[in-house]
């Protein structure tokens, strides 16, 4: 699969939830800036870090009618644990197919352990991709500043 460029339609995916809900990420995403982020798991201090950021952010993303959602191959219990340690409001998705994420967006996969390495999209209210961030390991990923100026340039140069 090619990598995802600016102006790409976001694929169609979909993701669990710990509350068991599940989200076509199309279909709610449309209409807003929406982030989307691959995350490593539970386990990669950087992930954790990230999403935490985004938590942080989320009022003035919220501001910005950005909508945020996670994602990792971490099974049910694992997500539910991190999403109640980071007090994460946003909709964070489990067990996710790595292989079936590559094949969609081009993120990249560790094999053993099998794991979709950080990736990270900005969407604009059409659902093309304005950004998007691959990174082959811990390092390298989108963080909310950037997300912020990148809406507030578009918004303004649109």
């Amino acid at each position: 699969m090619p990598l995802l460029h600016p102006g790409d339609a976001f694929p169609a995916l979909s993701m669990t939830t710990v509350d068991g809900a599940v989200h076509d990420l199309s279909t709610e995403l449309a209409g807003h800036f929406a982030v989307v982020l691959f995350y490593r798991g539970s386990w990669c201090p950087y992930c954790n870090a990230q999403l935490r950021a985004f938590q942080r952010a989320s009022e003035s993303l919220a501001e910005l009618d950005t909508l945020v959602v996670a994602l990792s191959v971490d099974d049910e219990a694992t997500t539910k644990e991190l999403v109640d340690k980071h007090k994460l409001t946003f909709p964070v998705g489990h067990s996710a197919d790595a292989r079936a994420l590559h094949k969609a967006t081009g993120a990249f996969v560790n094999e053993d352990p099998l794991y979709v390495q950080s990736t990270g999209f900005l969407l604009d209210p059409q659902g093309k991709v304005l950004v998007s961030v691959y990174s082959s390991g811990a390092i390298g990923r989108l963080v909310p500043e950037d997300v912020t100026g990148m809406i507030r340039y578009v918004r303004d140069h649109g």
